[in-house]
């Protein structure tokens, strides 16, 4: 996640008996089924359950990640090895599931920079929910949460389409963002090369930077109703409360998309403000204390992560992607 900017004020396994708000939620993103499954008058067919994403493979990429820093200066920042050598690691699993992958390059700062596209086969292209997270890390440290964490998460979804394999109602498009720490350069290179018909055809976009704090908090991007209202749903399936996500607007990848004027949603773990009691006794872990204490240092590593938080946001993504999709 980019740096603090001035921010405007603060705006600051499932069960039965959250069958209506799951409902609720597939009827009004995807108009998929009524709560028996059968198909509604759009005749779409029903939406699938959503897999349980194993944390244990989110876990092994970041092993993978925190390897390729330690080969390559401690780091995987932007125009470094470190960064190819995670692009390579995540293309190669993506070309061996059957993704068509596209790597898009930029500059910035003097270096050369790459985004990779990975797009799922089949879902009507006029229709496109698309997911990211940034895969550089500050030259500081090797980023493992901030934002392995969600590039791993984002990872091992990807993977999960092509397991079911999933047959989407919807385009299923996932990207990992170059050069995010200078300012979000490979998501604005991104959204400005496209035509704006192809903007047109995004009916939302998910971002996932930092979902794996060590002392963490569950944020939800308020910036769209509809798309906040998933995660909120998904959450609420395992009692636990989330908060609008308002720290981290305008830092990070969905930026682009809201000023073109995409649908943006996402998920949060939290970075370097400090937990407050009320978050601790709602979330546990530690008051007074920051999310990430390892923001953009060189300790944020494959020990900077809460297992629970990274398991529960992983599969939350899955949820999201599944119902907005129409998988």
């Amino acid at each position: 996640m980019t740096p603090h900017r001035p921010l405007p004020p603060a705006r600051r396994r499932r069960t039965a008996g959250t069958a209506a708000l799951l409902t609720a939620a597939v009827l009004a993103l995807t108009g998929a089924t009524t709560a028996s499954g059968a198909p509604t008058a759009s005749g779409a067919a029903p939406v699938s359950a959503a897999p349980d994403i194993s944390v244990a493979n989110v876990k092994a990429h970041l092993a993978q990640f925190q390897s390729i820093a330690n080969a390559n200066g401690g780091n995987r920042a932007h125009g470094r090895a470190g960064y190819q050598a995670s692009l390579s690691y995540v293309k190669g699993k993506l070309d061996a599931a059957g993704f068509t992958t596209t790597v898009q390059q930029f500059t910035a700062s003097g270096r050369t920079g790459y985004n990779l596209i990975a797009d799922w086969p089949g879902g009507d292209t006029g229709k496109v929910v698309m997911a990211g997270a940034h895969l550089d890390s500050v030259t500081a440290g090797p980023g493992i949460n901030d934002d392995g964490s969600g590039s791993a998460a984002l990872l091992e979804n990807a993977l999960a389409v092509s397991r079911a394999p999933a047959k989407p109602a919807k385009h299923l498009r996932f990207a990992w963002w170059g050069a995010e720490e200078l300012g979000m350069v490979g998501s604005r290179n991104y959204i400005s090369k496209l035509a704006s018909a192809d903007r047109a055809r995004i009916t939302g976009y998910l971002n996932f930077d930092m979902v794996g704090s060590p002392n963490p908090g569950y944020f939800v991007y308020d910036d769209d109703a509809a798309l906040e209202q998933v995660f909120k749903d998904y959450f609420a399936t395992l009692n636990i409360p989330t908060e609008r996500e308002t720290e981290g607007d305008g830092r990070s990848d969905h930026a682009p998309f809201k000023n073109a004027g995409i649908p943006v949603g996402g998920l949060f773990s939290g970075a370097d403000y400090t937990k407050t009691s009320a978050q601790a006794r709602k979330w546990g872990g530690t008051a007074g204390k920051a999310f990430d204490a390892c923001y953009h240092a060189s300790c944020d590593t494959s020990s900077n992560i809460d297992t629970t938080a990274l398991d529960h946001n992983s599969d939350a993504i899955a949820y999201a992607l599944w119902q907005l999709s129409g998988a």
